[in-house]
């Protein structure tokens, strides 16, 4: 658990930070103040909150702490649950947006507007914060007699399995994949149109043809969120459902382990796969590292001027 334990800091620390970047980018920098953008924000605020809040839950959950209070022992179970209910929620309202995008672009403006991602975002958090809470509602295990808080001696795996998992995350897994697919399938085809008549018309069709490009990669950077976040979390839940399905077959601890840090490290590639996709995140995040370090070289500069002053002044005082 120690291995684990720090494993899991190293996480919280890199996913609070570089989520944090996200947020700042998006703040400073119009050009990425976009509705796409907004929804990447409220997933980037739920990793903050998985770096900060959940995974020191997770390290005491671990531990067994705390210990003989049930319903404080739950809330901090459930916190983990709905921060990545709030994520999935987030994946789904990007590709819903990305769909209309390149199904109805006519429409787009009219239906995705600041406010309306603003209402989508807010309803997403609350229905993630009711999934999340449905164990303390009552849907969990009796207590064990050691008071341990544990999560698989205190949360009932028939929720997680038949409620959270195949109901909450698997079904919009699904749905979001079948998006992506259309998207592709869609765009592939336009580009086969733009390129049969590029011959045919001239400015007109490069403009087009590059808009298409810019959708092309914008969409496959959102599916390749969407895959990581499908690939860390997918074995953790498969291990749930072994749990209920087959409570007396073996599942190995370092097994168990990995497929729990890996769950948790989710929270922390996004901004990575920002920085190497998207040239617009790339180059704020460099121009936030750049005023930074201009920041830490003009304040050590003036603080050697002012040991230069204070020492040509203390000089001058023993010459006087």
């Amino acid at each position: 658990l120690d291995a684990l334990a720090r494993g899991l800091l190293v996480i919280a620390f890199l996913s609070t930070v570089g989520n944090l970047l996200v947020c700042v980018a998006v703040g400073i920098n119009r050009r990425l103040r976009t509705v796409t953008n907004y929804f990447l924000v409220s997933l980037a605020v739920a990793d903050i909150c998985v770096g900060a809040i959940a995974i020191p839950c997770a390290i005491l959950t671990d531990i067994g702490l705390p210990r003989h209070s049930l319903y404080l022992c739950l809330l901090m179970l459930s916190v983990l649950i709905m921060f990545t209910q709030s994520s999935i929620f987030c994946l789904l309202a990007v590709a819903v947006e990305r769909y209309v995008a390149i199904f109805m672009p006519f429409r787009y403006q009219v239906l995705m507007t600041s406010r309306n991602a603003v209402l989508v975002i807010l309803a997403t958090w609350l229905l993630a914060l009711l999934i999340g809470l449905v164990p303390l509602m009552g849907w969990h295990k009796a207590p064990p007699d050691s008071g341990y808080c544990f999560f698989v001696l205190v949360v009932d795996m028939t929720y997680m399995v038949y409620f959270n998992f195949f109901a909450c995350v698997l079904t919009p897994l699904v749905i979001m994949f079948l998006i992506y697919a259309q998207i592709f399938v869609m765009v592939k085809r336009q580009v086969r149109r733009i390129a049969s008549e590029q011959s045919g018309r001239g400015e007109r069709q490069t403009r087009a043809a590059a808009s298409m490009r810019r959708e092309v990669k914008t969409a496959t950077t959102l599916f390749l969120v969407l895959f990581l976040f499908t690939i860390c979390w997918i074995p953790l839940h498969i291990i749930n459902c072994f749990l209920l399905l087959c409570p007396h077959c073996p599942v190995p601890l370092e097994l168990l382990l990995t497929a729990i840090i890996l769950s948790h490290a989710n929270s922390a590639v996004n901004p990575f796969l920002y920085a190497y996709t998207m040239t617009a995140f790339r180059d704020t995040f460099k121009a936030i590292f750049l005023c930074c370090r201009i920041v830490g070289d003009r304040e050590a500069s003036n603080r050697a001027g002012d040991d230069d002053r204070e020492g040509a002044a203390v000089q001058n005082t023993h010459q006087t």
